[in-house]
């Protein structure tokens, strides 16, 4: 069957954003989201937002995520070039249901921004559910006609969820992420290889890691990242266990080494010495 125009031209769209947000080489990606302003308020790491990108870009990370209010202050001001994915969906810490995401732009105003990606946000489980899927579906069918690129966010929580990291769900999260249509799927680290490498070859998208609370040590984070890689996933999306870090260029450095050039826990490590 032969494609029609409109349709070559959403596809090649949607590969030449890919390739800002990713590794040409590898496939793979160091995301640094930024968008926790919303849901938390003005957090460390993300007051100086000029500096803290110029940071991460310098320091190798493909794209930085963000709302559209912050690109602004923010982004490419200054230092190596990143890409830009705009994120779509929101809710505070200060609300009633912070499991109820909203969409709050459009593709059209990604667009607009210069965005080389979108993203939105859905909690499994959590009592919104319904709407979240019904949103995401709209947003996924209008990516496709725009030929933009979609992270989907996907994350195991709600009233029935005993264990936000347990595997079983969020390999569930994962392929329904996949099958409405995401491009790169974010989710939890499972805890283990053998567990997350399930989660992978489930998802059939590509699956970039979160950074999860404040962890302890940067070797925590190298040993997650690289065990990830391990198991079949596709790079990181880390905001807090990078922006807050003491050494914001280092600990990208150390990151994006074993995301897109297969240092061992050990090489990368040397960047943050």
């Amino acid at each position: 069957m032969i494609q029609s125009q409109r349709g070559i031209n959403m596809m090649y769209g949607k590969s030449i954003r890919m390739e800002r947000i990713t590794d040409r080489r590898t496939g793979n990606a160091v995301i640094v989201p930024m968008d926790h302003g919303i849901s938390v308020g003005p957090v460390n790491g993300l007051i100086d937002m000029r500096r803290t990108v110029d940071d991460v870009s310098n320091g190798g990370a493909t794209a930085v995520l963000m709302h559209k209010g912050l690109i602004r202050y923010s982004y490419r001001q200054s230092g190596r070039d990143v890409g830009l994915i705009m994120h779509l969906s929101a809710s505070t810490d200060l609300g009633p249901n912070r499991n109820s995401k909203v969409q709050i732009t459009t593709i059209e105003e990604a667009i607009k921004y210069g965005a080389d990606a979108v993203s939105i946000h859905i909690n499994f489980g959590s009592e919104d559910e319904p709407s979240m899927l019904e949103q995401a579906g709209k947003i996924s069918e209008q990516c496709q006609e725009w030929g933009m690129p979609l992270i989907v966010m996907a994350y195991p929580r709600g009233p029935e969820i005993k264990n936000s990291y347990d595997p079983d769900a969020i390999a569930h999260c994962a392929r329904a992420s996949a099958e409405i249509g995401a491009d790169i799927v974010k989710c939890s680290y499972t805890g283990d290889i053998d567990t997350f490498r399930d989660v992978c070859r489930g998802a059939l998208a590509p699956i970039v890691i979160a950074g999860g609370p404040k962890m302890e040590s940067d070797m925590d984070i190298l040993n997650m990242v690289h065990d990830s890689i391990e198991a079949g996933g596709h790079g990181v999306s880390i905001g807090r266990n990078v922006f807050q870090n003491k050494n914001v260029m280092g600990i990208t450095k150390a990151i994006s080494s074993i995301v897109l050039d297969g240092f061992s826990v050990e090489e990368a490590a040397k960047f943050i010495k």
